[in-house]
């Protein structure tokens, strides 16, 4: 089914007419995400190498390895002939490794890391630009992590990870930012505070960073039931910032860093 566009391309549009990629959605988060999104009518497409079965009709499993760029751009050209559109992705493509200190660190780990938290980022951010751009009110997120900034001895291979993750959606946030000016390379308008990512105004595209401590799941949470988990961020809260990034002006998301971990 394809959905039309709007009589002004540049409105919001509805969240039931809205088409959203969720990559990573077998994950504890991609799942949130993906049924949160559902219920207010969005149509997500759930992307995983392995997709599980969904039992929702809003809700569109789909298997793509994207760590293959062409396979991943031939993917996303799909996805927009077939819905007419893609207002959103989310990339939760996730993946922790670490030692005990940094002379631990074997690099076998940051192989690892570059490809499930960079690589994926980069193939599906390169594949649904020109879609995100174009869209009323396109937006991107991942979660971060505080050690993008703050990196720990132990976690030397993961914190590269996340901080050239995030440096690669501040570069996308900055592509978004050219657009809405209509200039060149965004060095007019408001700079914003954390990033220096040009004003984008209310419509238009916008990346985000969603910064987090840890995730945390119903699981967890009956596995330990008397732990605190103080700052950790339970995955329905999550998915509820990622349901109202579409409720926002782009100047307020567009490079910017939101720290969900406060408790």
């Amino acid at each position: 089914m394809v959905l039309t566009e709007p009589s002004n391309p540049r409105s919001p549009v509805p969240s039931a007419g809205r088409v959203v990629v969720v990559a990573g959605a077998s994950s504890a988060a991609g799942q949130a995400v993906a049924r949160r999104l559902a219920a207010g009518g969005t149509r997500v497409v759930a992307a995983a190498r392995t997709p599980r079965e969904w039992h929702d009709p809003l809700i569109v499993p789909a298997a793509v390895d994207l760590l293959d760029a062409g396979a991943t751009r031939a993917w996303a050209d799909g996805v927009v002939a077939e819905h007419g559109r893609v207002d959103g992705l989310v990339h939760l493509v996730g993946g922790w490794r670490g030692g005990a200190s940094f002379g631990d660190t074997d690099l076998a780990d940051w192989a690892f890391l570059h490809d499930q938290l960079i690589r994926t980022l980069q193939h599906t951010t390169l594949a649904f630009h020109d879609a995100l751009r174009g869209a009323p009110r396109g937006r991107f997120a991942i979660v971060s992590q505080h050690a993008a900034q703050r990196p720990s001895q132990n976690a030397a291979a993961y914190a590269t990870a996340k901080a050239a993750a995030e440096a690669w959606t501040l570069a996308l946030a900055d592509s978004f930012a050219t657009r809405a000016a209509g200039t060149g390379p965004a060095d007019t308008g408001r700079a914003d505070t954390d990033t220096g990512a040009t004003d984008t105004g209310d419509t238009g595209a916008a990346a985000t960073i969603l910064v987090v401590q840890a995730l945390l799941t119903d699981a967890m949470r009956a596995e330990k039931p008397g732990a605190p988990f103080t700052g950790l961020t339970h995955v329905d809260d999550l998915a509820q910032v990622v349901a109202g990034l579409w409720d926002k002006p782009a100047r307020e998301l567009n490079g910017v860093r939101l720290d969900l971990s406060r408790p």
